[in-house]
């Protein structure tokens, strides 16, 4: 998905254009939401069990709350998968991510020593792949998670690609 397009100034560099964000695959959101919706949902049926056999039906009434912090997390889950995006540009990587904390991560390409693909039990059940990047300078790793592994796997190869032209002009 693109949220960007490069804008039109009367040059022809690519440091006169904007970057073209892309943003992450909604197959993420899905498998962050049913993660929430079943870990609070067990919670809440435990908490009514628990509460109403040894406190009382009154006090099972407190298995709502989790089930209000299902429906809040359900919305803020929405919010900060849309934050997410990245972009490639000609000399580096821009990462941007957050609702309240705006954070835009640059990756110059030619600083990358690691470009690493991951897949947990979770995001392969869902398809899911995430992109880590690691550099000279611990602060500056960053991750791009919940893409498609066949993205994945291109943008780990063309970072790669990118950041060995880079560091052999050094």
């Amino acid at each position: 998905m693109e949220t960007g397009s490069p804008r039109g100034t009367g040059t022809t560099g690519d440091e006169a254009a904007e970057p073209v964000w892309t943003g992450l695959p909604p197959g993420l959101l899905r498998m962050r939401r049913l993660l929430l919706v079943v870990w609070l949902g067990l919670i809440a049926l435990a908490l009514g069990l628990l509460l109403g056999l040894l406190a009382g039906p009154g006090w099972a009434a407190f298995a709502l709350l989790p089930l209000a912090l299902m429906a809040w997390g359900w919305v803020l889950l929405g919010r900060n998968w849309r934050s997410w995006r990245y972009a490639e540009r000609a000399d580096d990587l821009l990462i941007s991510r957050g609702v309240l904390w705006r954070e835009e991560t640059v990756v110059p390409y030619g600083r990358m020593q690691l470009v690493e693909v991951t897949s947990g039990p979770v995001e392969r059940h869902f398809g899911l792949a995430s992109v880590q990047l690691h550099t000279a300078a611990a602060a500056t790793d960053a991750t791009i998670p919940g893409l498609d592994p066949a993205e994945a796997e291109r943008l780990r190869d063309r970072l790669t690609e990118l950041g060995e032209a880079r560091s052999a002009g050094l």
